[in-house]
C-alpha cells in the first residue's frame, strides 16, 4: 500500500499526516515532507500516524532523520500510532527522544 503524506501548519505546530505503509519504498516521500517541515520554524512537528498500518526499519530511520533535520529546540511528537507501530518505536528506544502520544 502506498504512503499518503500531507503537511499543514496549525499555530506553532507543523503537522505531518501519514497514511499507508512506511517502508523503504515510501520513506523518501516522508523525508521530502520532513525537509519542508524543518524550514517552517515551528516549535513542534507533530507526526500523525493513526493511518499507518505498518512501519519497517526504514520508518524508524525516517524518525531519526526527522530528529536530525529539525532545530534542537523543536519537539517531535508521534501521535496515534497503532500498537505494533508504537511498540516498534519503543523497542528501538526512540520514545526517549520523541514524544509518543495516543492522540
Amino acid at each position: 500500500m502506498p504512503l499518503s503524506v500531507s503537511l499543514s501548519i496549525a499555530g506553532d505546530t507543523t503537522v505531518i499526516e501519514l497514511s499507508g505503509e512506511l517502508d523503504a519504498s515510501t520513506a523518501p516521500d516522508f523525508h521530502q515532507t520532513i525537509e519542508k517541515a524543518a524550514g517552517h520554524g515551528t516549535t513542534t512537528v507533530e507526526i500523525r500516524m493513526a493511518g499507518v498500518g505498518y512501519m519497517a526499519s526504514a520508518g524508524l530511520r525516517s524518525l531519526v532523520f526527522a530528529q536530525q533535520k529539525v532545530a534542537p529546540n523543536v519537539t517531535i511528537k508521534v501521535v496515534g500510532a497503532i500498537d505494533p507501530v508504537a511498540r516498534t518505536i519503543r523497542t528501538a528506544g526512540l520514545h526517549h527522544s520523541i514524544v509518543l502520544s495516543d492522540g
